[in-house]
């Protein structure tokens, strides 16, 4: 499976972008937060992790900003009857904060304003991931603002060694608002000491 693919913006528009890697041409469908996140950059070039769903008929890439909202859609996609395109359809409609939070506090009614979302797969949707997400009044920042490369290396390569993401989560976003400039090799080790 591929982690990641970084290449010039060929075309962009809410649903897909196109990368150029090494004169290969990827197209890779997006959900339109970060649609939002690549137009306002500046740079010709961005960096996706991506998703690659493998159909008898086709394989489809899926992209993302940070390894935190691509950790989102491979959530709701082990959610039966929720599907690639579901799960970017509520990526594009709640950020992570907002998703993660709606999860947490059981909000049937925000998943169920989501065009295509129904009462018994959102009520699906909060029983598979409760657990899996437990961050009411505990996200890495406040203000909706996404979070740092820093931490989604660090929250990568701790769950690398076992770590679950809650206790993850919690240690690093201790370490962040201590040392908002703390590095990827000292969040990890710190977060070791403190988990």
């Amino acid at each position: 499976m591929y982690d990641y693919i970084s290449g010039k913006i060929v075309e962009l528009n809410p649903a897909f972008v196109v990368l150029d890697n090494g004169g290969v041409g990827y197209m890779i469908n997006i959900s339109f937060t970060t649609y939002n996140e690549i137009a306002k950059m500046s740079e010709q070039s961005v960096k996706l992790f991506v998703y690659e769903a493998i159909r008898e008929d086709a394989h489809v890439l899926y992209g993302f900003m940070s390894r935190r909202e691509r950790e989102l859609f491979l959530m709701l996609i082990s959610v039966s009857g929720v599907g690639p395109n579901t799960a970017r359809m509520i990526l594009s409609s709640l950020s992570a904060n907002e998703l993660e939070q709606c999860i947490a506090s059981g909000n049937v009614g925000m998943l169920k304003g989501v065009k295509g979302i129904g009462a018994k797969t959102a009520q699906r949707i909060l029983v598979d991931l409760k657990d899996k997400i437990k961050v009411a009044g505990d996200t890495l920042l406040d203000n909706n603002s996404a979070p740092s490369a820093v931490y989604d290396e660090a929250l990568a390569a701790l769950a690398a060694l076992g770590f679950t993401q809650q206790v993850s989560q919690k240690a690093l976003k201790k370490l962040l608002k201590d040392d908002p400039s703390i590095t990827v090799e000292a969040a990890i080790k710190n977060a070791l000491k403190i988990m």
